[in-house]
């Protein structure tokens, strides 16, 4: 081997390894953001800079879907999506057969244990993870009992946020409002970590808390939407409230009609549209969901492996495909992944 060539081989190899180095010391999405917290109407980490974190949500925790509740699906999600949010959603007051239909009112432990899984393997991968109480009822002390023993054990992790009420729906604000304050005082002595306030009409009218905000100064508000049937209406509403100086979180969004997609149409465009303006704003945004349940709104095809390993064409919907490519082109620009 000539100098020229013995200096190539040294340099490429040099190279290799100086990437490799560098590669395990690549920072996490909470190693570079840490706590987030509100300013304004952003939500931004510990270095003050607005984020937009873009992620998936979990299926209700009921009904089979808990199935996909594991450290593995975690592990592929961040390594293969790319993802820097997952969304625990679980289920409250559903009753019926077995623990495994039945949510945190008539099995609290086995419940707990799955949303417990998921904190871990958020943790372990560095990533935020949604705590979501997801019901469309009021269960004020229930809440407080959840939300205080998780925030008592997990509370000084900078990874959680606390999303007190996923979708009310016939309550008034007033009364959302009077909930999430007790929520919130079962959290405060534990975490100071952001906490998501659901709004009214499923999540969507998020100007009345505009108009009448929570006090606590570390709340932001959930903005949920399904393409197929939300526009610029509602985006016009999410417009108003930034203007009104509160920050906003788009805990729960799908490419379907709102229903979950009962007629299998996936809407890109229109959730393409969505996307940007989500962005062009650094709102947040977690999809619904990690499923194998036939509606257009479910990322997996039936019977996709319980372990993550998917393969695009094989194991994901239309929408999963889709959603997966957006997630992966925005956060490996953000990351540099």
């Amino acid at each position: 081997m000539n100098l020229n060539n013995l200096l190539k081989t040294t340099f490429l190899s040099g190279f290799i390894i100086f990437a490799s180095i560098m590669q395990s010391f690549a920072q996490s999405p909470v190693e570079m953001h840490g706590r987030l917290k509100v300013s304004g109407n952003q939500i931004v980490g510990e270095h003050g800079n607005p984020l937009q974190l873009m992620g998936m949500s979990h299926f209700w925790s009921v009904w089979g879907a808990e199935k996909y509740y594991n450290a593995d699906v975690i592990n592929w999600l961040v390594n293969d999506w790319k993802i820097d949010l997952i969304r625990a959603s679980m289920a409250v007051e559903i009753n019926g057969d077995g623990n495994s239909n039945k949510g945190w009112m008539n099995a609290k432990d086995h419940q707990t244990a799955l949303v417990e899984t998921i904190i871990h393997a958020a943790i372990d991968n560095g990533i935020y993870v949604l705590i979501d109480w997801h019901t469309h009822k009021t269960h004020t002390e229930e809440a407080q009992e959840f939300f205080g023993y998780l925030a008592a054990k997990y509370g000084q992790y900078p990874n959680l946020i606390w999303e007190t009420f996923n979708e009310p729906v016939d309550q008034s604000w007033e009364e959302i409002a009077e909930y999430t304050k007790a929520v919130t005082s079962a959290i405060r002595p534990h975490s100071e970590n952001l906490i998501i306030a659901g709004t009214r009409r499923w999540s969507q009218l998020v100007n009345e808390a505009a108009d009448n905000p929570l006090p606590d100064k570390n709340t932001a508000y959930s903005l949920h939407f399904y393409a197929g049937t939300h526009g610029q209406e509602l985006r016009d509403i999410g417009d108003y409230a930034l203007s009104k100086g509160v920050a906003l979180f788009i805990t729960e969004w799908g490419t379907s009609h709102a229903d979950g997609g009962r007629d299998m149409l996936v809407h890109k465009e229109k959730a393409e549209e969505w996307i940007a303006w989500a962005l062009e704003r650094n709102i947040s945004m977690a999809n619904w969901s990690i499923t194998d349940k036939m509606e257009a709104s479910a990322a997996l095809q039936p019977d996709a492996p319980v372990t993550g390993g998917w393969d695009p064409e094989k194991h994901l919907s239309e929408s999963g495909r889709f959603v997966r490519e957006q997630i992966i082109s925005i956060n490996t620009k953000k990351y540099n992944w």
